[in-house]
């Protein structure tokens, strides 16, 4: 039989917490065109000029205070996630390839062809499809393995933002917490607008219709937004949540240009001054802790909502290898196998 594989990608990390390895990782990170997609001069003027001298030192601190014994969490989770997929698959080798940083996608993929590989799925561990993260970890290993002149069947996992091999596991991570007056809150990860309108296929909808990222339209159909608020809408009515009790914004900003609003400090700005008992905040962007629920959320957002008189509040911690969301992950895996016929080899 036809042997399978999976490579699940994530963003990725420096090697370690360290101003250094830092830039390094921002290097990568911040030069690849779907991350920044202004032309080329001023990309590298941006972050070769600006970025890379100030932004290291700064954040470097943050991976610190967060950093595991075994390495960066980011890391250390998404293996953790690897090897309990690898093991509810029976046998199916699974790796991980990072985007930027190590193990590298190369490295993940030169695993999976020494293991006699020969229908490989590529799984982006993003519910929810952008350029900067789903299509550019597709770029890089379709650049890789033509480099390594290896062809084998390629499937790929797709977006999965409101599947409930997604949704049960982020449901069930978070009714737990719901109790008394509390509040919702859904932090994405933030996008540039520049990302979001060039998604919209007709020209029409982005921001041009009212409330238009709740609408699903062909238009939409691979808008990041729009996935945002289809998780948030399948969470909450899972819930059965009142649409007073919760709010969606974005984080993680970096740059002059426009970004997807509300952003995370705004809003948890807005909800310290209400009757809120309690603030609860869920990332579902990140199926891996990192930087940005670790740190930014757990340490810097807490900081700014008690400094404008907040109360209680509360980071849900990312799906990781939670048992529920390895057996979500390993129906979709599944599920994606066996939209094609068992080919003998």
């Amino acid at each position: 039989m036809v042997r399978e594989g999976v490579l699940l990608m994530n963003i990725g990390t420096p090697d370690e917490p360290t101003i250094e390895s830092v830039r390094e990782y921002l290097r990568e990170f911040l030069l690849d065109p779907d991350v920044i997609d202004i032309p080329a001069p001023l990309r590298h003027l941006l972050v070769r000029g600006i970025i890379l001298r100030t932004r290291p030192r700064k954040i470097a601190p943050n991976y610190q205070s967060i950093w595991m014994k075994e390495g960066s969490p980011l890391r250390v989770y998404t293996q953790r996630m690897t090897d309990a997929l690898e093991q509810m698959l029976d046998g199916i080798p699974c790796e991980v390839g990072m985007r930027y940083g190590n193990p590298s996608i190369r490295l993940g993929l030169e695993k999976l062809r020494e293991k006699g590989v020969e229908r490989l799925l590529l799984a982006p561990l993003f519910p929810q499809y952008a350029q900067a993260t789903t299509v550019s970890s597709l770029k890089c290993a379709t650049k890789e393995l033509e480099e390594m002149n290896w062809k084998p069947e390629i499937l790929e996992l797709g977006h999965f933002e409101d599947d409930d091999a997604y949704i049960d596991p982020l449901v069930s991570s978070i009714e737990t917490h719901m109790n008394g007056n509390c509040h919702l809150l859904f932090s994405y990860h933030g996008l540039p607008l520049s990302h979001v309108r060039r998604s919209d296929s007709s020209g029409k909808h982005c921001q041009k219709v009212s409330d238009c990222c709740s609408i699903h339209k062909d238009a939409n159909s691979s808008c990041y937004a729009h996935h945002c608020m289809m998780t948030t809408l399948a969470v909450t009515k899972k819930l059965g949540l009142s649409e007073s009790s919760w709010s969606i914004s974005y984080q993680s900003r970096l740059g002059p240009v426009k970004w997807l609003r509300p952003s995370t400090m705004e809003i948890v700005e807005e909800l310290a001054q209400k009757e809120i008992e309690k603030l609860i905040i869920i990332s579902p962007a990140f199926l891996a802790d990192g930087l940005e629920t670790l740190e930014e959320l757990d340490i810097e957002i807490r900081e700014h909502y008690a400094k404008h008189g907040g109360g209680e509040l509360e980071v849900i911690s990312c799906l990781n290898d939670n048992s529920d969301w390895i057996e979500g992950l390993s129906s979709l895996v599944k599920r994606r196998f066996s939209t094609l016929p068992m080919m003998e080899s």
